[in-house]
């Protein structure tokens, strides 16, 4: 079933259409070094032949599971001896990113020197993978899952062709739309996992007259195909999704998010543990009652298990995609940590310094101190808190949303007291 021409393929054409750039060098008859990145299923293998054939070059392929310097050495001694006799070698090295540093360094000289035309497939984000030497001298091509048409369009193929084979005893039976669309959902965008489900319910029901329907599909699937490596781009991208979509103010998109995820196997602590984090950095004190809430819909997990405690970090996710945001003490934060990282060794001001002894109290500490408490608003207007050499600061700057409205009025207030404070205290 693997297409051998660039018009057989199904699915990455914002690749393979017509005035793209990768389309425009095979049609030119120039090919370049590269990596395919993109989840299994979606093509990697299938697109290196295609453009080897197209450029009637020799297919080497490696596996960086189970290959060793050895083998590299072994496949650059073919392309150089194709390239004294004026034949193009195109390399295909699988699952690249398990290479190290020194095997990624291998191929550097032959990509640089033409001896072979490299082609490298990863499922993990190249940036993250691969070496910078290595990655400078090719370039990414991002593929995606496949659409449900493409994975449909090759299940109707698979099921052409079987049915022009010559007759078998016993026969294949037919394959309804029902069966059709089950595997089709099962594969989420995975080719050979389509094809796979495919070939088992044909073995499975071979010799049977009755058409294979949804339920004989179903019999063979385990579930919806949705899967997660938890080194993988796909458990991150996800979990962006549903802190996006919180932050959004979407409870619908974070709810469908949240589903995906725990079906795809994504631990629940996990998420809860991210979801304590985006009621700090998006919710923050605009409401404060979203940290209480996702605490206690962790608490409800950790007491109820899946799946009946899932239901509590549904709604933990749908409060905080429904509060009131603010990022300002996310923002406050960070500002403050720089200026600490910039000035370690800033004193604390005399006043503001314990002293818990005669000697402390002999060198000033505490002195002019003035307690809130006995303050007028019980707030000692003009009072600095700040080292000298920073000077007076302002981080946390609250929105005028949620309960942040009424913070940011009670600190102009202060603020304002502070001008009086400090103003009188200029003149005196």
């Amino acid at each position: 079933m693997r297409p051998r021409r660039l018009e057989e393929v199904c699915g990455q054409q914002h690749l393979l259409a017509g005035g793209k750039p990768l389309r425009a060098a095979l049609q030119g008859g120039h090919l370049y070094s590269m990596v395919l990145w993109g989840p299994p299923g979606s093509g990697k293998t299938t697109l290196a032949r295609i453009f080897a054939d197209a450029l009637q070059a020799e297919f080497l392929q490696l596996s960086a599971i189970s290959s060793g310097v050895k083998d590299i050495r072994a496949a650059v001694d073919v392309a150089r001896a194709n390239r004294e006799q004026g034949r193009v070698t195109v390399l295909f090295v699988d699952e690249v990113h398990r290479f190290n540093k020194s095997q990624q360094d291998g191929f550097l000289p032959h990509i640089e020197d033409g001896t072979l035309v490299f082609i490298g497939a990863t499922t993990e984000n190249p940036a993250f993978e691969l070496n910078n030497a290595l990655l400078s001298r090719l370039r990414v091509h991002v593929l995606n899952p496949l659409a449900d048409t493409d994975i449909r369009a090759i299940l109707g193929r698979a099921v052409e062709a079987l049915a022009k084979e010559p007759a078998a005893a016993p026969p294949m039976p037919q394959v309804d739309d029902a069966a059709m669309e089950v595997f089709t959902f099962a594969a989420a965008g995975d080719a050979r996992v389509a094809l796979n489900l495919l070939e088992t319910v044909l073995q499975m029901q071979r010799g049977k007259t009755k058409a294979i329907g949804a339920d004989e599909a179903q019999a063979v699937v385990d579930g919806p195909g949705a899967r997660f490596d938890k080194q993988g781009d796909l458990y991150y991208d996800q979990i962006s999704a549903l802190h996006k979509s919180i932050r959004g103010s979407s409870p619908d998109a974070a709810l469908y998010w949240l589903s995906r995820m725990l079906q795809g196997g994504m631990p629940p602590v996990y998420i809860a543990r991210r979801l304590l984090r985006m009621a700090s950095e998006d919710v923050g004190n605009a409401d404060p009652r979203a940290l209480e809430v996702v605490l206690g819909a962790w608490d409800v997990y950790e007491r109820l298990g899946t799946p009946e405690g899932e239901l509590a970090l549904a709604q933990a996710a749908a409060y905080l995609a429904c509060c009131a945001k603010s990022n300002a003490v996310y923002k406050a934060f960070g500002a403050a940590w720089k200026d600490a990282e910039q000035s370690p060794g800033a004193a604390v001001p005399a006043h503001l310094r314990n002293a818990p002894t005669r000697l402390a109290k002999s060198m000033g500490h505490g002195a002019d101190y003035r307690y809130a408490h006995n303050e007028e608003h019980g707030y000692s207007a003009g009072q600095e808190y700040f080292p000298r050499e920073l000077g007076e600061r302002r981080y946390y700057k609250p929105v005028d949303r949620g309960l942040e409205s009424r913070i940011r009025e009670r600190l102009q207030f202060f603020a304002e007291l502070d001008r009086k404070a400090r103003g009188y205290n200029r003149k005196a």
